[in-house]
C-alpha cells in the first residue's frame, strides 16, 4: 500500500468449509459498512468471495481475512496455507483464460474491478491482496438525501437520546453522559473504571469473530449490539465509534450509542456513486436495484424480474434464465423476454453441449456472431439474435443456472459485458436458488397429496376400464394437455390403444384417430419419460397435407370440418410428447403417455411426479387385470356347475333363479338341477356345499354329476345320496360337507304331479297348497359328507293341480337386518301370499321378499326352485 497510513484493521479466519464463504462476505461487508466505506461494499464483498473460494475450495486451506483500513481506500487479504499452489498471472486485459479452465475467474475480477492487487509469497501462506481506492468527492456537502414526505422520515422519539461513553485505552469507561444513565440506568459513578465489554450483551458481530473489545481498537465503527441495563433488560443499541487521541498521544475511544430503531441519527447513509467517467463505466447496482425492491416472493416472478433487468442493463434485445437439474447435467428455461413462445417455459437443454469453454453452461460465455457457430446456443437457435453472453449462476461452488442476453446485431458484447452480467447473477444466484428452494418444497407437498388421493382412487377400483379412466382423469389437466393409455395383453402381443383423454372433448376423436395411424411406442422397461417424437411428427405432416389440399382457396371459410379437426389435432399434439412405461410384477403392460400443446415442455418436477404415479397405476391395472381373469375363469366355473337348461316336464311349471352374492369372482356352493332319468320320470336336485372357492367346487361338480349318473343307473333317491356321502368322504382333507335336497318327479294323467324326495340336512321344502295353506313337504334328515353310514330314506309328496313345491337354499331362510333373520316361518308367510300364481311369479316374489328384507347386499348366494302343478284350465 506504499506509503499509505492504516487507520483501521478487522481480520478473522474462516474453516475450509463452503458455508465459510457466506461468512467471509458478511464480515467484509459489516466491516467496510462500520468504516463507512460504503462505496467500495459491492465490489469487495465480490471479489473477497472469489477469493476465498479459492482458498477454501481449491486450495483446501482455512482462509484468513485482513482489512486494512486507509484515508483513501481499503486493502483485503486473503491468506491460504498452501504456498505450493501458485496463482496462475494472467495478463490485464480482461481474457477468460483457457476455455476448457473454470478457474482464474476471480482473479479476473480482480483485474476488471481492483485499482491494484497482487500475490505475494512466504515459506507458509500465500496472500492475494487487492486495493480499492475511494472515489473522489466534490467539495462541500459530505452525503445528503432528497426531501421527504413526513410520513417517509425515520421513527425517533419526540426526544432522541445519544448516550455519550468515552473509554480510554484499555477499554474502562472514562465519560458517562446523562442520556446514557437515561438510556440505561447506571449513574455515572456506577460505571466508571469499569469495563465497557462487562455491560455489553451481545459480544461478537454476528457471523464473526470480531467482539466489542476488537471494534474499541478500531479507528472507526458501525454497527448493533446489546446493552444491558440496570434492570437486567438487554436494549438493542446502534453504535459509532471513533478512536481519537488526546495532546499526550494517549488514546481512547468515543462511543455514540442510540436505540437500535432510532439508528438514522447516527448510521452513515449509502453515498450515491460519483458521475465520473470511472463511475460510469463500473457496475455498481446492488441486488434491490437490479431486480427491483421488494423481490417478487414467487420465482417465477423472480425470474421474470431478472430477465426483464438484465436485458435493461445491457441494452439488449432478448434475455433468457434456465435452472439447472439436481444433478446439473441439464437446465430448463424458466423464464425469457424478447424470444419466441417456443423458447419460454421448461425447454431443455445439456450444461456441456460441446468441447471447450463454450460448450459449457459452467463458465462464462461471449458469442460475437452466433451465424459463425450455428448451434453454439441451442436456445437462440432460428431466433435471429447474433451475439449473446451468458454467465452461471452459482451458489457454493455448484451450478444452480444460467442467466444470459441477447441481441439481433452481430458484435454487441465483449468480456466487459460478461463481467457486469456475472455481478448480477452472483447478486441474484441465492436468492433464486432459495425460492427454487422453497418452491420445490410446495410441490413436494402438493405431490404428496395428488399421489395419496391417486392411490385411494386406484385402489377403490378393480374394473380394468375403470381403472384406465382413473389413470387418464388423474392426469388431464393436472399433468398434460392429453394423456394416451397403450396396454399389452401378454409378451408376444403388440401396445393397443386402449385410452385417450384430452382437456377439450372435442380433442378426443381426432386425437385417437392420429394416435392410431402411427405405430405405438416400443414398450421399453426402463424407468423415466422418454421423449417420443411421432405424434408432433404425425400431426406436422397431416396439417401439411392439409395445407396444400387448401392452398388458394380462403381456408378459414371454405376449410371442411375434418381438415379443421386435423389442424387442431397438430396444435395439440405440437409438444412436447413423453412416454411412461407401466412396469409391473417385472413385465411392461402398458405405456402411459402424456402430451403438451405446441411449443409446450413439461417442467423436470412434472415428469418425476407423472413416474411416481405411473408405478402406482401401473399396480392398480395388473391388479385389475389379475382380478378380470379371475372373475372369468369364475364365472365360466360356476356357468359349468349349472345346467345349461331346464328341461320340458308334462303340466309341471319349473321356475329356477339364482343369485351369486359378491361380486362373482369366488365360485359359489350353491347349485341346482333338473334332468330327466328316463321316461316319465325326472331327477330334481337343489344342494349348497360349504364354503366357495375351488374347493367348493369340486364337491359341487361331484355331486350334479355324480346326481345324474346314479339316478340313471336306476339307484332311488336314498341309495343315490348315500353313494354320493361315500364319494364325499373319499376326497379326505378336500371334502366338504353338502346339504342336498334330492327328489324324483312323475306327472300323473289326472294332473297331479307325484314327488318322492329326501332332505339331508337342507331348508326343508314347502308345499303351497290351493287354499293358502303352507306346509313342510319333508322331515330333515343328516346331511352328507359328514357321517360315513347314512341311513336315509324318501317320502312322497302328491301335488294336486294348483299346488306349488318351494324349494330353496339357506341364503334366503338366512337373510338378515341386524337381529331378524327372515326364517323359515317369514319365507312361509310370503309363500302363502303367492296363491294362483305361476311358478315363475311364485319365484320372482320370493326373491323380491329377500332383497326387500334387508337394505345390505346378500352375503350368501341364493337358489330358488319353484315347481307348480297348473290347474286343468291352464294346460297348454
Amino acid at each position: 500500500m506504499g506509503s499509505a497510513v492504516i487507520t483501521a484493521r478487522a481480520a478473522a479466519t474462516f474453516d475450509p468449509v463452503g458455508r465459510s464463504v457466506a461468512t467471509a462476505r458478511a464480515f467484509v461487508r459489516d466491516t467496510l459498512q462500520g468504516w463507512g466505506y460504503t462505496d467500495v461494499v459491492d465490489d469487495a464483498v465480490v471479489l473477497t468471495s472469489e477469493l476465498v473460494t479459492n482458498a477454501v475450495v481449491h486450495a483446501g486451506t482455512a482462509a484468513d481475512v485482513l482489512c486494512l483500513r486507509t484515508e483513501d481506500g481499503v486493502r483485503v487479504e486473503v491468506s491460504d496455507h498452501y504456498p505450493e499452489r501458485e496463482v496462475p498471472l494472467q495478463s490485464s486485459g480482461l481474457d477468460f483464460g483457457s476455455p476448457d479452465r473454470e478457474g482464474g475467474r476471480g482473479l479476473l475480477l480482480c483485474a476488471a474491478l481492483a485499482s491494484r492487487w497482487g500475490v505475494e509469497y512466504t515459506p507458509t501462506h500465500k496472500h492475494v491482496w487487492f486495493q480499492l481506492d475511494l472515489p473522489e468527492r466534490p467539495v462541500g456537502i459530505r452525503s445528503a438525501s432528497p426531501v421527504l414526505p413526513t410520513s417517509l422520515l425515520p421513527v425517533a422519539e419526540q426526544r432522541v437520546r445519544v448516550a455519550v461513553v468515552q473509554t480510554d485505552g484499555s477499554g474502562s469507561i472514562a465519560s458517562w453522559n446523562d442520556d446514557a444513565s437515561f438510556l440505561f440506568g447506571y449513574a455515572a459513578e456506577q460505571v466508571a473504571g469499569k469495563q465497557l465489554t462487562d455491560f455489553v450483551a451481545w459480544p461478537h458481530t454476528p457471523g464473526t469473530n470480531t467482539g466489542i473489545a476488537d471494534a474499541l481498537q478500531l479507528s472507526r465503527w458501525e454497527g448493533s449490539y446489546g446493552i444491558r441495563g440496570a434492570d437486567g433488560r438487554v436494549i438493542p443499541v446502534y453504535a459509532s465509534h471513533l478512536r481519537v487521541r488526546d495532546a499526550d498521544g494517549e488514546p481512547s475511544t468515543v462511543c455514540l450509542l442510540v436505540r437500535d430503531y432510532e439508528r438514522a441519527v447516527l448510521q452513515t447513509p449509502v453515498r450515491a456513486p460519483v458521475s465520473d467517467s470511472s463511475a460510469e463505466n463500473r457496475s455498481t447496482d446492488p441486488f434491490e436495484i437490479f431486480i427491483g425492491s421488494p423481490a417478487p416472493d414467487d420465482l417465477d416472478g423472480l425470474l421474470q424480474r431478472t430477465v426483464e433487468r438484465a436485458r435493461d442493463m445491457l441494452d439488449a434485445d432478448a434475455a433468457f434464465l434456465l435452472l439447472a437439474t439436481d444433478d446439473e447435467t441439464e437446465l430448463e428455461v424458466r423464464a425469457t423476454t424478447g424470444l419466441p413462445s417456443a423458447r419460454q417455459r421448461f425447454a431443455r437443454v445439456p450444461v456441456e453441449a460441446g468441447t471447450g469453454r463454450y460448450g459449457s453452461a459452467r463458465m462464462p460465455a461471449v458469442h460475437e456472431d452466433l451465424t459463425v457457430v450455428p448451434g453454439a446456443v441451442p436456445l437462440l437457435s432460428d431466433t435471429g439474435m447474433r451475439s449473446v453472453v451468458t454467465v452461471p449462476l452459482k451458489v457454493e461452488g455448484r451450478l444452480t443456472g444460467s442467466l444470459g442476453v441477447a441481441a439481433e446485431a452481430a458484435g454487441r458484447y465483449s468480456n466487459e459485458e460478461a463481467l457486469r452480467l456475472q455481478f448480477a447473477a452472483d447478486r441474484i444466484a441465492l436468492a433464486v436458488e432459495s425460492a427454487r428452494l422453497g418452491e420445490l418444497e410446495r410441490l413436494r407437498r402438493g405431490s404428496l397429496s395428488f399421489l395419496v388421493e391417486a392411490s385411494d382412487l386406484l385402489a377403490g377400483t378393480l374394473d380394468r376400464d375403470q381403472t384406465l379412466a382413473l389413470m387418464a382423469q388423474m392426469t388431464v389437466p393436472t399433468l398434460a394437455t392429453w394423456c394416451a393409455v397403450y396396454t399389452i395383453a401378454d409378451q408376444s402381443s403388440e401396445p393397443y390403444l386402449s385410452y385417450v383423454l384430452h382437456e377439450d372433448e372435442e380433442r378426443i376423436d381426432g386425437l385417437k384417430a392420429l394416435l392410431s395411424s402411427i405405430d405405438p411406442p416400443d414398450p421399453v422397461p426402463a424407468p423415466g419419460a422418454r421423449i417420443w417424437p411421432a405424434p408432433t411428427e404425425a400431426g406436422h405432416e397431416a396439417a401439411l397435407r392439409t395445407s396444400k389440399r387448401t392452398l388458394g382457396r380462403d381456408a378459414p371459410l371454405s376449410m371442411g370440418a375434418a381438415a379443421r379437426t386435423t389442424l387442431a389435432t397438430a396444435v395439440a399434439v405440437g409438444g412436447e410428447t413423453v412416454v411412461l412405461p407401466l412396469v409391473a410384477r417385472n413385465r411392461v403392460i402398458g405405456m402411459l403417455t402424456l402430451g403438451k400443446p405446441s411449443d409446450e415442455h413439461f417442467r423436470q418436477e412434472i415428469l418425476e411426479l407423472a413416474e411416481d404415479l405411473s408405478r402406482r397405476a401401473a399396480l392398480a391395472l395388473d391388479n385389475a387385470r389379475l382380478y378380470s381373469e379371475r372373475m372369468a375363469i369364475s364365472q365360466s366355473l360356476q356357468r359349468s356347475l349349472l345346467p345349461p337348461g331346464l328341461p320340458d316336464v308334462p303340466n309341471v311349471e319349473i321356475e329356477v333363479i339364482y343369485r351369486a352374492a359378491g361380486e362373482g369372482n369366488e365360485v359359489g356352493g350353491d347349485f341346482y338341477d333338473v334332468f330327466p332319468i328316463r321316461d316319465g320320470a325326472y331327477g330334481f336336485a337343489i344342494g349348497d356345499v360349504c364354503g366357495t372357492g375351488p374347493e367348493a367346487a369340486a364337491v359341487t361338480g361331484l355331486a350334479r354329476h355324480a346326481l345324474r349318473l346314479l339316478a340313471r343307473e336306476g339307484f332311488g333317491g336314498p341309495a343315490v345320496l348315500e353313494r354320493l356321502n361315500a364319494a364325499i368322504l373319499d376326497e379326505g382333507a378336500r371334502s366338504r360337507f353338502l346339504t342336498l335336497l334330492y327328489g324324483e318327479l312323475w306327472p300323473q294323467e289326472d294332473g297331479s304331479a307325484l314327488l318322492k324326495v329326501v332332505c339331508a340336512g337342507h331348508p326343508l321344502p314347502l308345499r303351497l297348497r290351493q287354499d293358502g295353506s303352507v306346509e313342510a313337504a319333508a322331515e330333515p334328515q343328516p346331511l352328507l359328507g359328514v357321517i360315513e353310514d347314512l341311513e336315509l330314506y324318501e317320502q312322497e309328496v302328491t301335488l294336486e293341480p294348483g299346488d306349488v313345491l318351494l324349494c330353496v337354499t339357506d341364503g334366503v331362510t338366512e337373510r338378515r337386518e341386524g337381529t331378524r333373520m327372515l326364517g323359515d316361518d317369514g319365507l312361509a308367510d310370503v309363500l302363502a301370499m303367492c296363491t294362483g300364481l305361476t311358478a315363475g311369479a311364485v319365484a320372482g316374489r320370493i326373491l323380491r321378499a329377500v332383497e326387500r328384507f334387508a337394505a345390505e347386499p346378500a352375503s350368501d348366494d341364493m337358489a330358488i326352485l319353484a315347481m307348480r302343478v297348473p290347474e286343468p284350465q291352464n294346460l297348454p
